[in-house]
């Protein structure tokens, strides 16, 4: 069928009694930690993920919402089933067979548009799951791994034309390492109307201690320390920021200019002497504190807090992120590769005499990887979309974090300081409700 005969587009029966049901479910975090099977029987998932081995993002998803999780002291079955997995690549270590021989009711499918249409001609699915994490893709000279999520969502949305009917879907992590079609994705869903759903774990994870923004504060300043690679965990970085300024007064105004350091330019940014703001050393100083993996400077068991001479001996490329919104607050992200091995933030709220800090915690990491439990509270996000039809919080963070993201690899790769970012200004947005983290 070619696209402009196609039929006029909707949300599936499944989907639509879902979301009927669902009503105000987005609004709070009791109905994103209790969802509902509210969908006439359960829905069917399509998974389609770039490689499927242990510890794969893939695997770490998929897996929970075939087999189940621990949440809340129980053992929790999603009230969902996967049915039909298409595996883009499968190199040594691939679990794809035996989860084929262990679930009989999943099917592995050669393409994508038959994973959504199993055989029929039609949609015949209630929900899709995008993971494109991992694999072996193209690299290019900006540090960008080219991972197909845009166009895995482009044939995704190729079979809702042709089929006139659309279902929710979920993209692992950014939307793409392409600002263009960040915007393009977004633009799509909203065009189609069907829920779109994105991101990663470090939003909804657990917080150490528990510690949300309140709502409709005023936040003078904000600051996230972590580690990671160009155009990899900086997204996490960012990510983690965003999920606590979008709750500050107005909501979300979005951001005007966005600003990359990398090198010795760093440390200064932290030190008066070198014109460096002391609030920003002290909300930097708080992150390290909540920080459970912080490098000791000194050789042997101690607690000596590292000075900016020592996190300079201990980072080899540092660089940071500095986000400036529309109304003026100004967020920095620090990304520390050998001072720290996790992720913090740290506020300073107005008429609040004290900085306000947590670690987003990512359970389950360890040299070995043996068990990262930090996927279930996603995973439980995801149900939620699928059993009620509405997304449980919005992809205009996604659509930000990527854009601030794809804007600095660019800043640090052409050797430039800061960019204004007009087609970023306009992505205003507000949160309801609690925050969507996984309480104890």
């Amino acid at each position: 069928m070619d696209p402009t005969d196609a039929p006029p587009l909707e949300f599936t029966r499944r989907a639509a009694l879902g979301a009927l049901a669902a009503g105000a479910v987005a609004a709070t975090s009791r109905g994103a930690e209790e969802p509902a099977a509210a969908t006439k029987g359960r829905p069917r998932i399509a998974a389609v993920v770039n490689c499927y081995w242990k510890t794969s993002h893939g695997q770490g998803i998929v897996d929970r919402l075939m087999d189940g999780y621990g949440w809340r002291g129980e053992h929790h079955r999603p009230a969902l089933d996967v049915v039909s997995l298409h595996v883009d690549q499968r190199p040594k270590g691939d679990l794809t067979d035996e989860r084929l021989a262990r679930h009989p009711g999943l099917k592995l499918y050669p393409t994508i548009a038959e994973a959504l249409t199993r055989g029929t001609g039609g949609l015949d699915v209630d929900g899709v799951v995008v993971i494109g994490e991992h694999g072996d893709y193209l690299v290019d000279d900006r540090g960008r791994t080219h991972y197909p999520r845009y166009e895995f969502f482009k044939q995704i949305v190729d079979v809702f034309r042709k089929t006139g009917k659309v279902v929710p879907v979920f993209n692992d992590k950014h939307l793409s390492w392409n600002w263009d079609w960040c915007r393009e994705m977004v633009a799509t869903a909203r065009e189609m109307n069907f829920p779109f759903l994105a991101g990663s774990s470090l939003p909804v994870t657990w917080r150490i201690p528990e510690f949300e923004t309140p709502a409709d504060a005023e936040i003078e300043e904000a600051v996230c320390v972590g580690y990671g690679g160009v155009d990899s965990y900086d997204f996490h970085g960012v990510e983690s920021l965003q999920c606590f300024v979008e709750r500050r007064r107005g909501g979300e105004t979005g951001v005007r200019a966005v600003e990359a350091v990398r090198g010795d330019d760093v440390w200064r940014t932290l030190d008066p002497a070198a014109g460096g703001s002391p609030r920003t050393k002290a909300l930097f100083d708080a992150c390290l504190c909540r920080s459970f993996r912080l490098t000791s400077p000194r050789e042997g068991y101690g607690n000596v807090f590292p000075t900016l001479a020592d996190a300079a001996k201990l980072v080899a490329d540092p660089y940071l992120y500095r986000i400036h919104y529309n109304d003026g607050l100004v967020g920095s992200v620090y990304m520390l590769n050998g001072l720290v091995v996790d992720f913090t933030v740290a506020l300073k709220l107005k008429d609040d005499p004290k900085v306000r800090s947590t670690q987003l915690y990512l359970c389950g990491i360890s040299p070995n990887q043996t068990l990262p439990n930090f996927f279930s509270p996603l995973a439980r996000h995801i149900e939620t979309m699928m059993t009620t039809g509405a997304a449980p919080y919005p992809v205009e963070r996604t659509l930000l974090t990527s854009g601030v993201v794809c804007k600095a690899v660019d800043l640090m790769a052409e050797k430039k300081r800061i960019v204004e970012t007009p087609d970023m200004a306009t992505i205003a947005y507000k949160v309801a409700g609690e925050s969507q983290y996984m309480r104890s």
